[in-house]
């Protein structure tokens, strides 16, 4: 704060120092008072010894009676020894400031800290000179840990201890005499009383330097010609650490407000009684509530818990691991809890606390959908290799079915037979490739379609799907755009949704499918999925079902799945639906509650028209007509680990003319290649075997028989493996389960190019 000049008119510039001597005791005066104080107190020892001598009641009447004579006698003798300070001068003469204190109507009126008298006195006449009694008292003044000094009327220094001087920088003696005033700096602050006036200053040394002090000041007799007696003490210390404390409050409370975490102080009854914004924010507190109980800030069922977290704390207990509970009300944010005990807590009051609670909630659903993917991954890859597994076996019974049929006519009775066998199979195979279809192993054919021709292709199935009791909507948006996918794997999606939203409709309802457009500026977070920028189609099938709870929303794409009784579902429909728009490289998601029937939206990407003209003219220029004429001569070597597989596609082939090398592993296959003198036209080969798998074998093969073509052959889709071949390496793929005609067929094409 900017020093403030004094106001003149509480200090005295007027005359300069007056020593006019005034009246002295004689010294016979004193030799007398000496001794008469001598004999009082021998007259006083006789009298209580004698009085302890007969009883001891008498001698403690003595000691009173001797203390009192004793005290009367000093009173009467000491100002004869020291006078009284001023002298007897006319006080007509006196200028001096009324101390009276302010009067009715002069609100703040403040004395003078320094009064001006006509004739001031010195320190020889006060009797505060060395050689006085009083003097004599300079050296126990000198170890207060206080400035003290006698001033007279006027404010001249009379006498000053060496504290005070030494703080002013100057020496005793150079200071008596010498105005106090002309040390005073700046006057911050002060307050007046009946005789009394105390205030913060600031006071100046000899070297110009100046600190802050509190002067106590009281005026003795000052009508009378009296003093003044002041105490300073020095603020400097004070000021540093008043500073300092402000500055460690400021950081406290800048830590305290800006804290990303939640923070709060309980007290030992639980009460928040003060709380950072950042708490606030999470727990939905006003920012001047008061007298709120933590334990109502949090949901109920996690109050118990909670409230035994903070007794442990009190008690000095810490748990390692952070709480985790709910905030009370809508929001449903999850935080962490963290409480420590801020003292041991006195008079048997319980000990204060102070929590932190840090907001997860984000955390909490980035782990959820990172336990979810990994989950329906794990799925996923179980799902496929049950697949692979399963198509092997399927291959092998829809292969030896075909075999069987070629014996016998269709009107045997064992044709029949083993037509049920084949038909099996296929539903089997139609299961299977669901299963794929969720770990997104399958192999898609897709293309550049518009939805809007799909959707009105697969209108008139839907209406027999559904029943009569439902009703279908099927509403276009305008120019929607055109997608790639597989348009069989596309329309499995939207039958699936429809007998789905079927079966939540057991008393009739409506069934709703839109298209349109919609596009996405930025990266956009629904639910579990992030969506990437850019432009899409949607499709959104909704009911008016019976709807899905919280809980079973979370499990619906898992594979075998269902809330339908036993028998009425495999649980693959909506996980099929899932992997296909996964693959095809789409969204879905999933909304609904109880009793509000349910939502799908499926995000596909969208294509350009070019895009859709070039794929037709591909198509039509690689079109071919199915051959007429299966059979050949070629040499072919079939590589496969099942040995079911591998006989009936050996048996197959060997049946249209080929002649077949067989070998169970890419080894066996190696010393084949070694062994044989001729040419091998065609190698057909598993991709998955073990030790060497299918790709490293044929670039082994491909060295040593450049002009040898082949087929791959996998339960697995093709994406699975693409990576794994050459770039520049020409093949074909058969996907399992296959008969023996697709087995024939494929052949026939490779070889006849």
């Amino acid at each position: 704060m900017k020093p403030e000049a004094v106001d003149q008119s509480l200090l005295s510039e007027t005359d300069e120092f007056d020593a006019t001597p005034v009246s002295k005791p004689l010294p016979w005066m004193r030799f007398a008072t000496i001794g008469l104080l001598s004999l009082g107190a021998v007259v006083s020892m006789i009298v209580v010894i004698s009085g302890f001598v007969v009883d001891a009641a008498i001698g403690a009447l003595g000691v009173a009676l001797a203390t009192t004579a004793f005290g009367i006698a000093g009173a009467l003798i000491w100002p004869l020894i020291v006078p009284a300070t001023g002298n007897s001068r006319d006080e007509a003469d006196s200028k001096t400031v009324s101390t009276r204190p302010p009067a009715q109507g002069e609100p703040g009126r403040r004395e003078p800290l320094f009064e001006e008298r006509a004739q001031p006195v010195t320190a020889q006449q006060t009797g505060f000179a060395p050689g006085t009694a009083v003097g004599r008292s300079q050296s126990s003044i000198d170890e207060f840990p206080v400035g003290l000094a006698a001033l007279d009327a006027s404010g001249r220094i009379l006498s000053i201890n060496a504290v005070l001087a030494e703080w002013l920088g100057a020496t005793v003696d150079e200071l008596t005499g010498k105005r106090f005033q002309n040390y005073l700096r700046v006057s911050s602050s002060g307050s007046a009383g009946s005789g009394t006036m105390a205030g913060d200053v600031e006071l100046k040394n000899a070297d110009g330097h100046t600190f802050p002090a509190h002067i106590a000041r009281r005026d003795v007799n000052i009508a009378e010609g009296g003093g003044i007696r002041i105490a300073v003490r020095q603020l400097s210390g004070e000021r540093e650490l008043e500073e300092t404390l402000r500055r460690a409050e400021e950081g406290f409370r800048r830590f305290f407000d800006y804290a990303p975490v939640g923070i709060v102080m309980v007290d030992g009854d639980g009460t928040a009684v003060e709380t950072n914004p950042a708490f606030q924010a999470i727990t939905n507190m006003a920012e001047d509530a008061s007298a709120v109980s933590f334990l109502d800030l949090v949901r109920d069922a996690d109050r118990e818990q909670v409230a035994t977290r903070l007794d442990a704390a009190r008690q000095g207990e810490y748990a390692e691991v952070p709480l985790e509970v709910r905030v009370a009300g809508a929001s449903e944010r999850v935080v962490q809890i963290y409480a420590r005990r801020t003292s041991a807590g006195e008079n048997g009051n319980a000990p204060d606390l102070i929590v932190y609670i840090v907001d997860t909630t984000e955390l909490k659903n980035l782990e959820t959908q990172v336990a979810q993917s990994q989950k329906m991954q794990a799925v996923g890859q179980l799902a496929g290799g049950i697949a692979h597994d399963f198509n092997n076996l399927l291959t092998a019974m829809i292969g030896f079915s075909d075999l069987l049929l070629q014996r016998y006519s269709p009107g045997d009775q064992s044709f029949g037979d083993i037509m049920q066998i084949k038909q099996n199979a296929n539903r089997a195979a139609n299961l299977v490739r669901q299963l794929l279809a969720f770990s997104r192993r399958q192999t898609l054919q897709p293309k550049v379609l518009n939805l809007t021709d799909v959707l009105a292709e697969l209108s008139h199935l839907l209406r027999r799907l559904i029943g009569e009791n439902i009703d279908l909507e099927i509403i276009h948006a305008r120019d929607v755009g055109l997608i790639r996918v597989d348009q069989g794997q596309l329309e499995q999606v939207v039958i699936n949704l429809a007998v789905n939203a079927r079966d939540a409709m057991p008393e009739g309802g409506t069934l709703t499918i839109r298209s349109g457009n919609i596009s996405f500026a930025t990266p956009t977070q629904i639910q579990h999925e992030a969506i990437p920028a850019g432009d899409y189609v949607m499709i959104e099938v909704s009911d008016t079902g019976t709807g899905i709870s919280a809980d079973d929303l979370d499990k619906i794409f898992e594979p075998f799945f269902t809330t339908k009784e036993v028998g009425a579902g495999t649980g693959l429909g909506l996980s099929t639906v899932y992997g296909i728009i996964k693959q095809t490289g789409g969204f879905i998601i999933p909304e609904s509650r109880p009793g509000d029937g349910a939502v799908f939206r499926i995000y596909l990407p969208q294509h350009s028209a070019e895009e859709m003209a070039a794929e037709i003219a591909a198509e039509d220029a690689a079109a071919r007509p199915l051959p007429a004429d299966l059979t050949g001569k070629d040499t072919i070597l079939l590589v496969e680990d099942e040995d079911p597989v591998r006989l009936f596609a050996a048996r197959a082939l060997e049946n249209k003319g080929y002649k077949v090398l067989q070998a169970d592993c890419a080894e066996a296959a190696m010393e084949i290649v070694d062994d044989y003198e001729g040419d091998i036209d065609l190698a057909i080969t598993d991709v998955v075997m073990p030790q060497m798998d299918g790709p490293t074998f044929i670039r082994w093969l491909v060295e040593r028989q450049t002009r040898t073509r082949v087929i791959y052959m996998s339960g697995y889709a093709e994406d699975v493996f693409r990576n794994s071949i050459d770039g520049d390496q020409a093949y074909d793929f058969l996907p399992k389960p296959f008969s023996l005609k697709e087995l024939a067929i494929k052949v026939k094409e490779v070889m006849g190019d």
